[in-house]
């Protein structure tokens, strides 16, 4: 709507929380995960409220499909993320709304089951089912879209990120700013420590490191 007040869509205050690292107007977003483009964004407001542009991901189609109609000034990709050395055309994505996940993401059957499950009873009218999705690396489409500077990288895959994070050219595309929803946060910070600080951590699961 234009309006502050009603343009906060991230949880945990998380958006007004990254305004006293990124103050400017017109800045350039990576959301990964991006849902719909609307419910628990974290991009959202410095879209709508501060002229910022980017590429938003979002690997279930039906999101996807939203994400286009809520975010016609972002560039929207429907792909699921995954590292330079994975060889397969496509990967197996478990839907569950908000808590959508990548076969394989939290490492066992059991604990994806248990994930996907818990998303359906928190959410509501949401049946889970299988699908396979176009897999991409994040290079490829920082490549395609001429991408120059990145202020905010913001990853929320559920479990899937450091496979994500395997598959951007740290040599070439250095983000300001990555906010990371980590779910095994050890192995993160391990990859990133080379370009990387964390510097603030905004939930009890989001971090945010900023570019050395």
């Amino acid at each position: 709507m234009g309006s502050d007040r009603y343009s906060r869509p991230s949880l945990y205050d998380i958006d007004k929380k990254l305004e006293k690292y990124l103050t400017h107007r017109n800045g350039f977003f990576i959301e990964v995960g991006a849902n719909n483009g609307f419910n628990q964004s974290n991009t959202y407001f410095f879209e709508c409220c501060r002229g910022w542009t980017g590429i938003l991901i979002e690997g279930i189609p039906e999101l996807y499909e939203q994400c286009v109609v809520e975010r016609p000034n972002s560039k929207v990709f429907n792909c699921a993320l995954v590292s330079d050395d994975f060889s397969e055309p496509y990967v197996t994505m478990k839907y569950a709304n908000l808590m959508s996940i990548v076969k394989g993401a939290f490492k066992s059957e059991e604990a994806d089951e248990n994930h996907v499950k818990r998303g359906s009873e928190i959410q509501k009218n949401v049946v889970p089912y299988e699908i396979e999705v176009p897999a991409r690396t994040l290079t490829s489409i920082l490549d395609e879209c001429n991408v120059q500077e990145i202020d905010l990288f913001s990853l929320d895959v559920e479990g899937f990120e450091l496979n994500v994070l395997k598959g951007l050219d740290l040599n070439k595309y250095k983000p300001r700013y990555i906010l990371v929803e980590a779910r095994f946060k050890k192995e993160i910070d391990v990859y990133l420590s080379d370009f990387y600080v964390q510097v603030d951590k905004l939930s009890y699961h989001d971090y945010l490191y900023q570019r050395k």
